[in-house]
């Protein structure tokens, strides 16, 4: 009953308002006689006289009152809305969730998202750090940024940041008394720090290339962690080697409070893709966060 209503509420009110079949047909866009059978199948539906009718005027019932009173303001909050979502569709607005690690999230999606989202106070973002392959789809998660050797094949990815190396580093106090390692083999001879991944199955094994050879090491120590940040806390503290992000030590080791060693065995890294589905349905919100991360150079 409310579907065939609906429209025919909406002309009574019309027709209410201007007092006239004439000028309401004409404000609507239909003939004078389509409006007038419109309201009298309207008012047989509701049982109900809504409208009473003159030679001259047209004016609602109490009845017809009541429904310009209850009913009115609620079909206009209506339409109020579906403007408001009609301008949305042009607009970016939303909430956009992003899986990604926190060295991703502090050194490549903050930095290209902080001046962006000053433009759209509309737009929503969500960013949770985590090491794990999120599912991002049964997650409910928008997009995922990880390393380009961790997308799978079946996600679009776009490059969001450029090829970095790791390092291993320690402080100037704990290789007092010791020999720095030459090949990554030595490292079993040291305190090392870890960082335990869930995509690598436990504790990261650290990797190593020179000349085409590839290597990895697992290696031990006092302390583990789960997130790279306090690694390379840890090591400033001397509590070990560290193996961290250039990006996150270099600092510390041009004002000497780190030392790198094993700097030939440290290739680049494939850099960060922000990665989702291929069903995934494009938006202006969409649009913005890519634009804003996409890798260039």
């Amino acid at each position: 009953m409310l579907r065939e209503n609906v429209a025919d509420l909406m002309s009574f009110i019309v027709v209410a308002r201007e007092g006239s079949f004439t000028r309401a047909a004409a404000q609507i866009g239909v003939s004078q006689s389509a409006l007038s059978h419109s309201m009298r199948g309207l008012e047989e539906r509701l049982g109900i006289r809504l409208l009473t009718r003159t030679t001259r005027k047209v004016t609602p019932t109490p009845e017809g009152e009541r429904v310009l009173k209850r009913i009115a303001p609620r079909l206009a909050e209506i339409e109020e809305e579906l403007a408001v979502l009609i301008d949305m569709k042009d607009r970016p607005a939303g909430t956009f969730r992003i899986t990604a690690t926190d060295y991703a999230a502090d050194t490549v999606i903050w930095p290209k998202l902080a001046p962006v989202l000053k433009n759209y106070p509309d737009l929503k973002v969500e960013i949770v750090s985590e090491y794990g392959l999120t599912d991002i789809v049964g997650q409910k998660f928008d997009a995922g940024v990880r390393l380009g050797e961790q997308v799978d094949d079946g996600m679009i990815a776009v490059r969001v940041g450029p090829d970095f190396r790791m390092l291993v580093v320690g402080a100037p106090s704990y290789f007092q008394g010791r020999e720095r390692p030459v090949v990554p083999q030595d490292l079993t001879d040291h305190v090392c720090i870890n960082l335990r991944l869930p995509t690598h199955g436990g504790l990261y094994a650290w990797e190593f290339e020179k000349d085409e050879r590839e290597l990895r090491v697992r290696v031990d120590g006092q302390l583990t962690f789960n997130a790279i940040g306090p690694v390379v806390n840890a090591a400033l503290a001397g509590y070990g080697l560290g193996y961290a992000p250039e990006s996150l030590v270099e600092r510390h080791i041009e004002e000497g409070r780190l030392v790198p060693v094993l700097e030939d065995w440290s290739p680049p890294f494939p850099g960060y893709y922000l990665y989702y589905p291929h069903r995934r349905q494009s938006s202006p919100a969409f649009a913005v966060i890519v634009d804003a991360l996409r890798h260039v150079g």
